[in-house]
């Protein structure tokens, strides 16, 4: 099998299997690579640099990028279930319509990434730059904690259960949202009942500035 560049067609690596998944590749140098559509589960990538590499269509279930740099790269609708993004350099990467539930980004750097759509129910996203585009993402019980969603989109998103003690939402648009059950910065649930408090006339967000 080979692997080539996304648009120069150039091989960048040869694979004595037919399937990639077999293969490790562990601090491979693959900038660039084309993936797309490739059956990836439980494939490792740690350390990798895969700068602008695309994993469109690819199954990634349970695939290990920790500490890759990824930035750039497409995982437009991938299945990452589970997948394992701790510490990943994933600026400017495209995750539109992708499948992460239960995936962990925990201290991972996504500034300006792109997650339209993104199914991210029960994703480890804790102490995680989310300095992006999350339209209509599904945060459903994802952890928020310690997060920095400073200027994100957050417009659409459901953040039910979820919890977000301690993250940063300083300017983030956070219009159509849905909060049920969630954990605000300042660890307040969402709906939760205060006694002795008036009920206030203020958008919820704003207890949390």
């Amino acid at each position: 099998m080979k692997i080539k560049h996304r648009e120069t067609g150039q091989v960048l690596l040869q694979i004595e299997a037919d399937d990639a998944s077999t293969y490790s590749f562990d601090s491979c140098r693959l900038p660039g690579a084309n993936f797309a559509g490739m059956n990836l589960a439980k494939t490792d990538f740690h350390n990798a640099d895969l700068r602008g590499a695309d994993f469109s269509g690819c199954n990634l279930q349970g695939a290990s990028f920790r500490s890759a740099s990824l930035s750039g790269a497409n995982f437009e609708k991938a299945n990452l279930r589970e997948a394992n993004f701790t510490d990943a350099l994933l600026e400017a990467a495209r995750f539109c319509d992708a499948e992460c539930s239960g995936a962990v980004f925990r201290y991972a750097r996504l500034p300006q990434a792109d997650l339209t759509g993104a199914n991210l129910t029960a994703a480890d996203l804790s102490v995680t730059d989310l300095r992006g585009n999350l339209n209509e993402a599904n945060l459903t019980r994802a952890d928020l904690r310690g997060a920095d969603l400073t200027g994100a989109n957050l417009i659409g998103a459901n953040l039910t259960l979820s919890n977000m003690f301690d993250a940063k939402l300083a300017d983030a648009k956070m219009s159509r949202i849905k909060m049920e059950g969630a954990i605000g910065p300042h660890g307040q649930r969402v709906g939760a009942n205060v006694a002795g408090r008036r009920k206030s006339s203020r958008p919820w967000w704003q207890f949390w500035s």
